[in-house]
């Protein structure tokens, strides 16, 4: 497994949260919520800073601070790092805390809605973390990795910095020797979603070899196949070989329902074999098939919900989070309700 999984997020202030504390699972952690709750800020987030924590060569406040800031606003593309705090009047400050199993001090951050690009640390982990961070978009981007890289460096692009992050790791070659028999070894059941078909790279393009049919191209290939050809790259690699950490942001998207099968059981099959997962997600079908197969893997689900707040002093709705190792225990699920109001609709129809 990942070898320090987070355990805990504690945010105030960031975003559309008043204040959220949220224990999380090793293995798989599914956050569900209706439009603008903040599911995609909460993943980019969790992310942020443990791809900070996973790159500093110094483990010093001032690296840290450098270097969060700079993710914050790559990752997030705000006008200035102070618009990722909550909407208050009067000058706000956002606080961020990040537990890791294993190391003794949190991350642990904070800064003004003034700010542009300073970060104030105020806790900084006595070690750096050895599992590389992912993070998958809702939009797959195996056959754009081949150009997208040299673009994103050389010219001013509106896309966030994980696409970048991400294209760079799909772009790594295939692991040789013992390491690599183990990922073939992993990679059995995946190759069975791609009907028996392997992934591979050559001048920088992606193909899906499949038996009877030849190469495809990856742009050839549906959505579905395409999304689970990363999670096969990056296993590969060594990126999720029995371990790391993926943020992926609705799998279920341009999916219909046999490929978010498909999706739901990989990621419980990464999540067994050591990875720790943060999915983010409003498909209830792909909900039902994470709590369906999840087998010896206990998901955690965080459910999201916006309210409108009480204090005069605040602009905007709020958003509350709620963890549960049972889907059904959350309070609020958007889903589950459109789901059941949609169902007697057709049944008076």
């Amino acid at each position: 497994m990942a070898k320090h999984p987070i355990t805990r997020l504690d945010a105030f202030a960031f975003g559309p949260f008043r204040d959220i504390s949220v224990d999380l699972a090793p293995g798989l952690n599914v956050i569900v919520g209706d439009n603008a709750t903040g599911k995609s800020q909460l993943l980019k987030l969790l992310y942020t800073g443990t791809k900070s924590l996973h790159e500093a060569e110094v483990l010093t406040k001032k690296e840290l601070s450098s270097a969060i800031a700079s993710k914050l606003v790559g990752t997030f593309r705000p006008e200035s790092l102070g618009r990722l705090c909550r909407r208050v009047q009067g000058t706000g400050r956002t606080n961020v805390s990040m537990k890791y199993s294993g190391i003794r001090e949190p991350l642990s951050f904070s800064f003004s809605s003034k700010a542009t690009r300073e970060v104030v640390m105020n806790q900084v982990p006595h070690r750096p973390l050895e599992d590389e961070p992912v993070f998958l978009p809702s939009h797959e981007l195996l056959s754009l990795a081949a150009t997208f890289v040299a673009l994103y460096n050389t010219r001013e692009t509106p896309f966030e910095e994980t696409w970048r992050d991400t294209a760079e790791l799909l772009q790594r070659p295939a692991l040789l020797g013992p390491k690599g028999k183990r990922a073939n070894t992993i990679l059995k059941p995946f190759s069975d979603l791609l009907q028996g078909g392997t992934v591979f790279e050559r001048d920088g393009r992606f193909f899906l070899k499949q038996p009877g049919i030849g190469n495809l191209e990856a742009p050839l290939l549906a959505e579905g196949h395409r999304k689970l050809a990363m999670i096969v790259r990056l296993i590969a690699s060594g990126v999720l070989l029995e371990g790391g950490y993926l943020f992926w942001d609705e799998p279920e998207a341009n999916l219909n329902p046999r490929s978010q099968r498909a999706v739901a059981h990989a990621l419980i099959h990464l999540a067994s074999q050591g990875s720790q997962i943060f999915v983010a997600t409003h498909s209830m079908f792909l909900l039902r098939e994470l709590q369906m197969s999840s087998g010896d893997v206990a998901p955690r689900y965080i459910g999201l919900e916006r309210r409108r707040s009480d204090n005069e002093n605040v602009a905007a709705a709020e958003v509350t989070a709620q963890a549960s190792d049972d889907l059904d225990e959350l309070d609020f699920i958007a889903a589950l309700e459109a789901e059941a109001e949609q169902s007697d609709r057709y049944l008076a129809w």
